[in-house]
């Protein structure tokens, strides 16, 4: 997989980056099972820097990591490789699915 990724930059093929909207592990989930590669977590990072310097910086991405790992194993999912959209839940169909007669 990062073979694949690297040849795609080399080749000028899209990276898909998700930056912004990222506070918590179940959005690194969402945005991982929506084909992102990576996720950028600035606001979170700013907000611990300037409160507790480095140590809050450490703090949250122990909380990040901790998150996504409930979300993955809630899921049934083991590793990032395994996170494709059938964790999404997908509102419309579930609501098609619950009025056919």
């Amino acid at each position: 997989m990062v073979v694949t990724d690297f040849l795609a930059v080399l080749l000028g093929l899209p990276l898909h980056v998700v930056d912004g909207g990222i506070r918590r592990g179940t959005d690194v989930l969402k945005a991982l099972a929506m084909g992102a590669k990576a996720v950028l977590v600035g606001r979170p990072y700013l907000y611990a820097l300037a409160y507790a310097g480095a140590e809050g910086v450490a703090r949250t991405i122990e909380i990040l990591r901790t998150e996504l790992m409930m979300a993955m194993a809630l899921t049934g999912r083991t590793s990032i490789a395994q996170i494709d959209r059938s964790v999404l839940w997908n509102h419309q169909e579930n609501q098609n699915q619950n009025h056919k007669p």
